[in-house]
């Protein structure tokens, strides 16, 4: 079913046919599905992450992406069902990708023999490195300072980095290498 037909069905259901208008650019269509739905996609957040915090950035993030995607909304369920699914796949997506993170950082700790408990509290680092690590990545090259972000802070693969900059692996590795080469000369100082 097409926006317009579920426009011009004879009892369309609100949400439904704010869907449509909402895909068609109507912002406001869009403001009422948000009201009419953010609470019971809070619910669903919060019972699959037990987190009051965490479960209202994936409320926000789940209307994110239907707003991006309200264009695939082709009306074969109720707008409710598809928000529900889109819900449940933005948790999910998001629970695969910390524990991707987690399992990268451990697994590096490993390599370089560090207990994966010890943390940043446990360790030997003076008390003002967290910031001058973070003042030395401000100062790199806007290249370096995003693949760095997203290799060694977010825990993506460079495979994912290629894809999301639009850019070669080796383009990745490369701007990676300059960046730890970078920070490790501004941290040496």
């Amino acid at each position: 079913m097409t926006a317009v037909a579920i426009l011009e069905s004879p009892n369309p259901n609100p949400s439904d046919a704010d869907a449509a208008q909402a895909a068609a650019g109507d912002r406001r269509a869009f403001e009422r599905l948000y009201r009419t739905h953010v609470d019971r996609v809070f619910s669903l957040c919060a019972r699959m992450v037990a987190d009051r915090a965490r479960a209202e950035e994936l409320t926000q993030d789940v209307f994110v992406r239907a707003w991006e995607k309200l264009h695939l909304f082709r009306g074969d369920s109720s707008f409710a069902t598809w928000l529900h699914r889109l819900a449940v796949n933005v948790v999910l997506n998001e629970r695969k990708a910390g524990a991707r993170r987690a399992s990268r950082f451990e697994e590096e700790d490993e390599e370089q023999g560090m207990d994966a408990h010890a943390g940043v509290v446990g360790s030997t680092l003076p008390p003002g490195a967290l910031l001058d690590l973070e003042d030395a990545m401000t100062r790199l090259p806007p290249g370096a300072r995003r693949v760095f972000t997203l290799h060694d802070v977010e825990g993506f693969k460079h495979e994912e980095i290629a894809r999301m900059l639009g850019v070669t692996t080796g383009a990745t590795k490369a701007q990676l290498h300059r960046a730890r080469l970078l920070l490790r000369e501004a941290l040496n100082r």
